[in-house]
Parts: structure tokens; sequence; C-alpha cells
């Protein structure tokens, strides 16, 4: 057994036979002195090891340990992405643009469903002096409203689209050629026909229409009669009373038909003579001013091609305001030309340009402008 194993009773009898003391109670002092010193070392043993004990219990970890994830640098990613980008651009774009030109949409709109005067500046007139200057920002809240998801959802929904297109005709390009044998015919399948400008076009109208027309329906609520429907809160209660959530999508059958081809032709005509007058000039990107003409010329031939389809989605979202509502498009563009001739579906067509041209080139420029500066901001130009 080793000393410091003994117990006080044991240092007490070794103390008194192995050490010579002068006297009985001397000897008992210090076996008293001993036997402390040894009950010390005693605790501070049994102390030192209890907190060993305790320190590898706190360091160790439990078996199951559930720990939420870091989301933070995920989120910061994902707003840092092109993707995001061209979104907000979009939103910026919309915003600004409506903001300037919401009196020219409203004359457009009026004068298209066939409300008030026929000319540009009697309708303008006419607006004023029975509404007042703030007449010509009529639904103007819920055109804000509308524009900015709209612009976001289109821009972002076209980029994609056209981004997507063109990484899948590289990567059939590099595969060996897919054909199909009919009898002696033998096809040879390719991508390289189809535009991806005009499938992005397309498909950046569809799903920005699809997602957003409610808030369309309610504008030109607002904007045609603002006695029935003074605010976005009562349009949106008398809508849905008289017809149901169904209300909201009225005249979404030609709305898509008509989107189709003035989106395809929109995107597609802007693409088209952007890259044709930068190849020719041997130029990388248009100016401003460029962007501004180009975006105009686009608008404008995209709603030449299309504004008889525009005509009759009007009729059929508002008719029911005149207690007249056609079945479906054909009969609208029919009742059209009955009562008003051919020229009846371009009616409102001046005013549309005027509004269309400046928009689309405001659009386009804001866009551009914005989508450079974040993306060279999250480096990704």
């Amino acid at each position: 057994m080793s000393q410091s194993s003994k117990s006080p009773v044991q240092y007490r009898a070794v103390l008194s036979k192995s050490m010579p003391f002068e006297s009985q109670s001397h000897r008992k002092n210090y076996a008293d002195e001993v036997t402390s010193a040894a009950a010390f070392d005693d605790a501070y043993a049994i102390s030192m090891h209890s907190k060993q004990l305790l320190e590898i219990d706190n360091n160790a970890k439990p078996p199951f340990q559930f720990q939420l994830p870091d989301t933070r640098l995920a989120v910061k990613d994902f707003f840092r992405t092109r993707e995001v980008a061209e979104f907000v651009s979009g939103a910026l774009a919309g915003a600004m643009t409506k903001a300037v030109l919401a009196p020219l949409e409203t004359i457009r709109t009026r004068m298209v469903v066939g409300v008030g005067s026929k000319q540009i500046a009697g309708s303008f007139i006419e607006v004023i002096e029975q509404q007042g200057w703030q007449g010509l920002w009529a639904g103007n809240a819920i055109n804000m409203v509308r524009i900015v998801p709209t612009q976001a959802i289109e821009f972002g929904t076209f980029e994609w689209v056209k981004r997507t297109m063109t990484a899948a005709q590289e990567r059939w390009s590099k595969m060996e050629r897919k054909s199909v044998h009919i009898g002696p015919v033998n096809l040879h399948l390719s991508l390289s026909w189809i535009s991806p400008v005009a499938v992005g076009g397309a498909a950046a109208g569809v799903v920005s229409t699809l997602a957003c027309h409610p808030l369309e329906v309610l504008k030109d609520r607002l904007t045609i009669s603002p006695e029935v429907y003074p605010n976005l809160s009562v349009a949106v209660s008398t809508i849905y009373k008289d017809g149901g959530l169904g209300a909201f999508y009225a005249g979404i059958s030609p709305t898509l038909v008509g989107m189709l081809p003035y989106s395809t032709s929109y995107y597609f005509m802007y693409e088209t003579v952007k890259n044709a007058y930068c190849l020719k000039k041997k130029k990388k990107s248009l100016n401003r001013i460029e962007m501004l003409l180009v975006g105009a010329l686009s608008g404008f031939t995209a709603s030449t091609i299309s504004f008889p389809l525009e005509v009759a989605r009007k009729r059929l979202m508002v008719g029911a305001l005149q207690g007249k509502c056609p079945p479906n498009m054909a009969a609208a563009i029919t009742e059209v030309v009955r009562e008003e001739g051919l020229k009846g579906l371009y009616r409102g067509w001046g005013a549309s340009c005027l509004k269309v041209m400046p928009s689309s080139g405001i659009t386009w420029m804001f866009y551009e402008a914005w989508k450079d500066i974040l993306l060279v901001n999250n480096n990704h130009i």
C-alpha cells in the first residue's frame, strides 16, 4: 500500500513506531498534523477527480444534436443571381414607365372600348372636363400594382427561356444527329430552326398574362367606370359579388390569343433589330437613345400586328358594363366589323401607338439600364 493511500489511523500507527520524539505529547501533536495533511490530500484528490469528470461530461456532445442550417448565405447568393437581377430590372422599368405614361394609357383604353370621343385630343379634353386632371390617372394605382409584377415576370421569363433554349440548341448540335425514317423519307431532327427569342417572347406573354390578368381586369374597370368602381376595394368586392373568382379572368382566352402574336413579335423585333444594328455598326451594345428608338419600333410593329385581337379582347373584358357582352372572340370581331366595318378593328390604333411606342421605348431603355447596373454589381457581366 502506497503512502498516499494510507488512512489517517494508519498514519498515526506508522509515525508512533518509526519516529523518535521528545515526549508523548510532542509525538501526538506531530501525528495530528500529518493526519490532517493526509486528509487534505485525499479531499484534494477527490475534488480534482470530480472536476475532471465534470469537464469530460461538459465537453461530451449529445448523441443526437439538431442544428438549424444557416440560410443567410443561400439567400444572399439567390438575390445575386442573374435571374433575380433581370426580374428586378423588369419591375423597376415597368414602374418608372407607367408613372410617366399613365394619361396616354387612360385615353387609349377609352378609345379602344368606344367610350367618349373618337379623337385623341377630344378624349383628353373630355376626361379633364368630367374628372379634372386627376382623371387622366384614373386607375393608375392598380395600374402600378399590375405593371410591376407583370413586367418583372415578363422580362424574367423571356430572358430565362431564351437562355435555356439557346443552351439546348448548343447541346443538341454537339450530339449525334437524330433522324426519323418514314419509308424512303429520311427526316433529320434539328432545333436550329426554332428562334429562342420568339419562344422566349411567347412564353413571357403567356406566363405574365396568367399571373396578372385579374389586375388587368381591375385596371380597366377603374378606368372606364370610376362612378361604379370608385376605388380598388369596391371594385374587388363588386366584381367578386357579380361573378365570383371567374369574373377576374373575364376575357382570358382572347387575351392569351392576342398576347401570343404581340409578345412574340415584340421581343423578336427588338432583339433582331438590336443585333442587326450592332453588327452593322460593329458595336457591342446600343446607347440609351438607340434603345429608346428600337424599343419604340418594336412596340409599334407588335401593336399593329395584334391590334384587331386587342380590340376584341377589350370588348369582351368590359362588354358587361355596356349591357352587351359577346360570347367569344370571333363574335366580338364580327360585331365590330358589322357595326363599324373593317376600320373598326383599328379604332383607337393611333392612340394605342401614341401610348405603346413611347412606353416600349422607355421600358426597354430603363430595363437595359437597370440590368447593366445590377448585373455588373453582381459580376455577371
